[in-house]
């Protein structure tokens, strides 16, 4: 039996499950009881109601997203290792897992701002100032037409 190609609500369902709980798009179609992505995104283009499904798993991963960075946050379990050295025993910092740590939460970050951007996107804001950090002035608005068209007459 080949990979699923024919919309199924229990397999579109269980994709959007998925998702929700933070698994990738392409892990989910590496499975050979799984529709490849090219299929996925043909459901998404014709079938309105998975579409909006997909939109609010998709959604719902930001916030896994967001818990899992909380999860890597509070785990310490790996930043220390024990050194046996004759004249260096004791406890260092495990630098390497640090940076993992580090490169897990930025990605994590990322994605989730992506994601919801108005929830967990890095708000912008724009200020127009004038001189010396003042408010903007208009001192003048003038309209000037160019070459009018003048009616035969």
């Amino acid at each position: 039996m080949g990979r699923p190609s024919e919309f199924n609500q229990e397999i579109a369902s269980g994709i959007c499950e998925r998702i929700a709980d933070g698994e990738s798009l392409r892990s989910i179609c590496a499975s050979d009881d799984m529709p490849a992505k090219s299929t996925v995104f043909k459901w998404l283009t014709q079938q309105k109601g998975f579409a909006d499904q997909y939109a609010h798993a998709r959604e719902a991963q930001a916030d896994t997203l967001f818990d899992e960075m909380l999860d890597i946050a509070d785990d310490a379990r790996n930043d220390w290792m024990e050194r046996n050295g004759k004249d260096d025993a004791g406890w260092e910092a495990n630098g390497e897992h640090i940076q993992r740590s580090k490169l897990r939460l930025e990605a994590r970050k990322w994605m989730a701002g992506k994601l919801r951007p108005k929830k967990y996107g890095d708000k912008i804001t724009q200020e127009h100032t004038g001189a010396d950090g003042g408010p903007v002035m208009i001192q003048r608005i003038e309209r000037v037409i160019k070459n009018p068209v003048v009616p035969d007459g």
